[in-house]
């Protein structure tokens, strides 16, 4: 599984951590990760380590990880890439959280403003076929008192 994590030294221990901060969803969306959670490697621990750019394990960097389920990390990229590259796609283009707030609201409206539409045209409908039967009417009672011979 895909996470978002930063990268924390603990050079008194030996130790490399990953906390982890997000993790990617099956449908390629992101989530928060609420618990926290950290995985920590010896520095000596050249098997897992040794594969990855030394800038990447610098303390405080964000890093895209792929984690097996056993906990080991499979691959390792930096992810500044990765968030310029969501900085560029949404943030430079007015797609803020209160411009897709907005767009949800109108989504949401959408079906509401269709029924009242709908319920217009019904309404309108049965006025159309009323006012319809009475000239109908009217057109009978002309067509009859005109054929009536006069008294």
């Amino acid at each position: 599984m895909l996470y978002l994590a930063k990268v924390q030294k603990k050079e008194i221990l030996g130790e490399i951590s990953l906390q982890l901060l997000a993790c990617q969803n099956a449908d390629d969306t992101w989530a928060i990760l609420v618990e926290k959670k950290v995985l920590t490697f010896p520095t000596d621990c050249g098997i897992q380590l040794n594969n990855f750019p030394t800038n990447v394990l610098n303390e405080g960097v964000l890093v895209l990880a792929d984690i097996g389920e056993n906990g080991e990390v499979l691959k390792m990229r930096s992810a500044t890439n990765w968030v310029l590259q969501l900085v560029d796609r949404y943030l430079t283009t007015g797609i803020t959280p209160d411009f897709l707030q907005l767009e949800a609201e109108k989504a949401e409206e959408w079906p509401q403003s269709l029924t009242l539409q709908s319920q217009a045209l019904s309404r309108r409908f049965i006025e159309v076929e009323a006012r319809r039967e009475q000239i109908q009417t009217l057109e009978a009672k002309l067509q009859k008192t005109k054929f009536e011979p006069a008294a």
